[in-house]
């Protein structure tokens, strides 16, 4: 029988080190000071992310911003929960040059479903990281299009989901679905989530999707409060290209696309929505103290009463 486990992708060396802490996190000053001395330490350069190093008061720390941060650095280490990492990922994405540095994601508070590593397992990770013994998960992202009158208006590289709904005073909206040249239906919803395998334990899970696995190659459709309740989520291959047209010529509809719950876009009349799988993916450190679905016991509770 096969194991659901991902082979292990090599690491490079470790020369320079990223630091970015979620914004206006006192909690995460001390930490990042405490990294900057363990790897200074080990011969390590560190780099840390501007607010970053005014909120740990390191005011003598070699400084970039979030954007420049990743075509410096071997290894980024983030501080923060699910959405802070949400965000590097997408710099990662749209950074200038082509990286695919790793992420060392560490979760403040509770365990997150993308920050797996908790804070007592930090040092012991970063160790595995130097010596190259660390596990990596690629994620596959999602890149998102908004075509309009022909004309490219917006192209966004996203982890979790591309959310095409309503706004808060509109109508229930149409969407006319398809999957590369083929039709799949004409939806009648408050929206329609697009996610990735990642993606599945956000969004989309809330809205009645599968639970699916990072290292299935696949998207997941999910509707949103569909009108007809034959409407399902359904998972299909991420070889294609999902295109999604809302219906907007009633001044009563109106609708928006979301990326990952950090951007968004008013959509008009005639806007095509495309989402496909992004050309790189992001490599994730792995927490080697529990598997994946270790993480799903403990964040939905399952076996408890």
């Amino acid at each position: 029988m096969t194991a659901l486990t991902e082979p292990s992708l090599e690491l490079r060396a470790i020369r320079a080190v990223g630091i970015i802490a979620k914004a206006r996190l006192p909690e995460a000053a001390e930490v990042v000071t405490g990294i900057v001395d363990w790897l200074s330490a080990r011969g390590v350069a560190t780099e840390v992310e501007t607010e970053t190093a005014q909120l740990a008061g390191q005011d003598g720390a070699s400084t970039f911003g979030r954007d420049a941060l990743p075509g410096r650095v071997d290894l980024l280490v983030v501080l923060g929960g699910d959405g802070t990492l949400l965000g590097v990922a997408r710099r990662l994405a749209d950074a200038s040059v082509s990286t695919d540095i790793p992420v060392l994601a560490v979760n403040f508070g509770s365990l997150g479903f993308l920050t797996e590593i908790t804070l007592p397992e930090l040092y012991r990770a970063l160790e595995s990281v130097l010596d190259g013994t660390a596990g990596i998960d690629e994620r596959h992202m999602l890149r998102s299009t908004v075509i309009r009158d022909g004309q490219n208006i917006t192209d966004r590289v996203v982890l979790n989901d591309i959310v095409i709904g309503k706004s808060a005073l509109s109508n229930i909206i149409e969407l006319t679905i398809s999957m590369g040249d083929q039709f799949v239906t004409c939806l009648r919803a408050d929206g329609l989530i697009v996610s990735s395998p990642t993606g599945s334990t956000a969004y989309s899970m809330a809205a009645g999707g599968p639970i699916v696995h990072p290292l299935v190659d696949a998207l997941l459709l999910t509707p949103i409060a569909p009108h007809t309740l034959t409407n399902r989520p359904i998972v299909i291959p991420s070889t294609t290209t999902v295109r999604v047209a809302p219906a907007l010529d009633d001044p009563h509809r109106s609708a928006y696309a979301s990326f990952d719950g950090q951007s968004g876009l008013e959509l008009v009349p005639g806007d095509v929505v495309t989402v496909e799988r992004a050309a790189r993916p992001l490599r994730i450190i792995r927490a080697e103290s529990r598997s994946y679905f270790a993480v799903l016991r403990e964040k939905l509770k399952w076996g408890e009463r």
